[in-house]
């Protein structure tokens, strides 16, 4: 922490701006689209990666002990990339006190979808971001739109709480079949692996029917019924309002989210409409 202090201090007073990317490592060409679009950004900033595995984020304490931590290999990449600098903090850093602890509560955009699937999470992930934006101060900050309740959670955030700085979507990225990047990728077996695109071709299906104004209801059963049958166990698979996560029943603007398993492995995405 006094390295972040140093390095604070030393660039109080430049009139470079800040691009920060907020990672939990294990990182992959996602990631390191994140870090290109913020090193785009004109005039050029200098660019901070944080690397934080949060504990908070998790329900599972097996989940948390089986997250890769890859940071030799992080850091390697994140030097290719040409970043300014990288904030690797200890656990005891950002999470000072167990017990009487402050936490964000990310309000009423955290409850549906994902907020029901993992209880707790954006609580933790949202107290995790505001400390990093406190200690780094970044003019702007980039989040992948893979995660997009927690985009727009930290969205509403920065509004409230009046943080000033700038965030920016960036698209997913995929792999050539379409399936999201993920660090969990890489737990998927190798029939998993082969199916797991079929969660993102049924989200662009059923976006391409609902904007040729088919029944929304109609959709959704058949890409349920869909990705049931191909083995995929669902948490959810909705088409909601993109601002208030709303569930919407009449085609139109929205956004399709879902959440579903493949063995071990827990697949989130989402299509916008």
């Amino acid at each position: 922490m006094s390295e972040l202090a140093d390095w604070r201090a030393e660039h109080t007073h430049s009139s470079q701006p800040i691009a920060f990317v907020p990672t939990m490592g294990n990182l992959h060409s996602g990631h390191l689209r994140l870090v290109a679009r913020g090193k785009a950004i004109e005039p050029r900033p200098m660019t901070v990666v944080s690397i934080f595995v949060n504990p908070l984020q998790f329900n599972d304490p097996a989940d948390l002990a089986r997250y890769p931590r890859t940071l030799d290999t992080d850091l390697a990449q994140l030097r290719s990339a040409g970043v300014d600098a990288v904030f690797v903090p200890p656990v005891e850093a950002l999470l000072p006190s167990a017990e009487g602890a402050v936490h964000i509560d990310p309000g009423v955009l955290a409850l549906p979808w994902e907020g029901l699937a993992r209880p707790g999470h954006f609580t933790g992930m949202a107290t995790i971001v505001a400390k990093l934006f406190n200690l780094i101060r970044p003019n702007f900050a980039l989040f992948g739109e893979k995660d997009f309740q927690q985009l727009i959670i930290v969205r509403q955030m920065v509004r409230d709480l009046n943080f000033p700085v700038t965030l920016i979507g960036v698209p997913t990225e995929r792999a050539a079949d379409g399936l999201a990047l993920s660090s969990r990728n890489r737990f998927l077996t190798h029939t998993e692996r082969e199916l797991a695109p079929l969660l993102y071709a049924q989200l662009s299906l059923a976006a391409e029917r609902i904007s040729r104004q088919e029944s929304v209801d109609a959709v959704m059963h058949a890409a349920h019924r869909t990705l049931q049958t191909a083995g995929f166990s669902l948490e959810y698979l909705t088409f909601c309002d993109a601002h208030t996560l709303h569930a919407l029943h009449e085609p139109g603007p929205g956004v399709l989210l879902a959440a579903a398993r493949l063995g071990a492995v827990r697949l989130i995405d989402n299509e916008q409409i």
